[in-house]
Parts: structure tokens; C-alpha cells; sequence
């Protein structure tokens, strides 16, 4: 009698444990796969979407480069101009047609020439090509002009500073559309998405006033000579 009643306690004791060991390992699952839960989710946060990365992201306020400044000093009609609302160009295959023409007009127009050879200085010289010559700078401005004369908002043409693919200081021509920002650029006859270009972007103007310059400090994906920005076009 006495060892069955140590029997059938020491089975009790063993079944407890049993089941204590099984609760515990359940606990322990359901942590772990809250844990992952929570990780993919922080991960799936912190990767931007495929429709994020279609945009520049911009900082604060910074440095407004020399250039501007002087090209506002000699036209001042180009600089004093109201704030306006940020707004974007809508991607038709109509407005995409523009932006090519312009672009390829530009390009085709303009001699390439660098800044000293024309202006006999280093001092950036921003202008429109008065004399059909030019370095990026005078690409850019030109493009951005053209733009605006054939009806597209000011707030959405920027103009854009870059470090190439050489690492050498470069300026384009950002156009903010619904479908993302794309890139006029006098050295590529194609237009890219900017996060086609591989260019690490430093600042460009600000949407809503072109004499406020916003920081980016962001490289713009891997070049990519053809990128078919049509398919983006509703």
C-alpha cells in the first residue's frame, strides 16, 4: 500500500513536471514568434516602398549656391517671385512629349563649353545661352525656361546640384511629377527617374520658393542609360 501510494505520487510529481516543461516551451514559441513578428514589421517600416523611392526626400534649409545668387543679381525678374504651393506635374504622355522635346532641344542647341573656357573664371556663371554656349548650368536654367513658357508651374521645375558619376559638381534639372521626380540632364538625352541616375544629389531649390535651397544628401540608385519612363504615364 505504501509503495503504491509512492508510486502513483511520484507519477503525479513526474506528470507536473511534464506539463510544467510543456507550458513553458509553448510560452517560450509564442515569444519568439512575437518577436519576429515585431522585427518584420520594424523592417518592413524601415524599407522605404517602391512608390517612396519615385521621390527625392529633402531636409532643411542650406546653402544657396553662388551661381543663383548672381544670376538673380543680374535678373532680378527671374528671382523676385511669390511663394507658391508645392505642386506637381501630372505624367500624361502629352506633358511627357513636352519634357523630350524640350530636353532634346536643349541639349541639341547648346554648345558644350565649360564654365572657364566661356566666362574666363571659376566663379560659377549661371545664365541662358545668350551666345548658344554653355556648360550644365546653362542647360538646366535654359530647359527650366522653356518649361515655363510652354505652361508647366514653376514649383515643379528645380533646379538641381549633383556630384556625377565622377564625382565632378554637376547641375540638372528636377521636374516633380505625380509619378516621381524625374531628371533633365544635358550629359544623358534620355530622361531618368532621379533614383536612375546613380548622381548623389546635394540640394536642389525648394517647390514652393526658388530662392530657398533644401538639402537631399542622397544617391540616386544606379545609373540606368534606359529606363522607359512611358510605362510610368497612365
Amino acid at each position: 500500500m505504501l509503495r503504491s501510494l509512492g508510486v502513483l505520487t511520484s507519477s503525479f510529481l513526474l506528470g507536473s513536471v511534464s506539463l510544467i516543461g510543456a507550458t513553458s516551451l509553448d510560452v517560450g514559441s509564442a515569444s519568439a514568434q512575437s518577436t519576429l513578428l515585431k522585427q518584420s514589421t520594424l523592417l518592413r517600416k524601415t524599407q522605404p516602398s517602391a512608390d517612396a523611392l519615385r521621390f527625392a526626400s529633402v531636409g532643411g534649409r542650406t546653402s544657396v549656391p553662388y551661381g543663383w545668387l548672381d544670376f538673380c543679381h543680374r535678373r532680378p525678374k527671374e528671382c523676385k517671385v511669390p511663394a507658391l504651393p508645392a505642386t506637381n506635374v501630372k505624367l500624361t504622355a502629352q506633358n511627357l512629349r513636352i519634357l523630350n522635346r524640350i530636353n532634346l532641344k536643349a541639349n541639341n542647341d547648346i554648345k558644350p563649353v565649360s564654365n572657364f573656357e566661356h566666362w574666363g573664371t571659376m566663379v560659377d556663371h549661371w545664365d541662358y545661352p545668350v551666345d548658344g554656349k554653355g556648360d550644365c548650368k546653362i542647360y538646366a536654367l535654359y530647359k527650366r525656361k522653356l518649361l515655363q513658357e510652354a505652361g508647366f508651374p514653376r514649383q515643379a521645375l528645380l533646379m538641381t546640384v549633383v556630384h556625377d558619376l565622377d564625382n565632378e559638381g554637376h547641375t540638372i534639372l528636377t521636374v516633380k511629377t505625380d509619378k516621381g521626380d524625374l531628371v533633365l540632364d544635358n550629359l544623358v538625352d534620355e530622361i531618368r527617374p532621379w533614383n536612375a541616375t546613380g548622381y548623389y544629389f546635394l540640394k536642389r531649390q525648394s517647390q514652393q520658393n526658388p530662392n530657398i535651397w533644401l538639402s537631399i544628401n542622397q544617391r540616386g540608385g544606379t545609373p540606368k542609360t534606359l529606363t522607359n519612363v512611358a510605362k510610368l504615364v497612365d
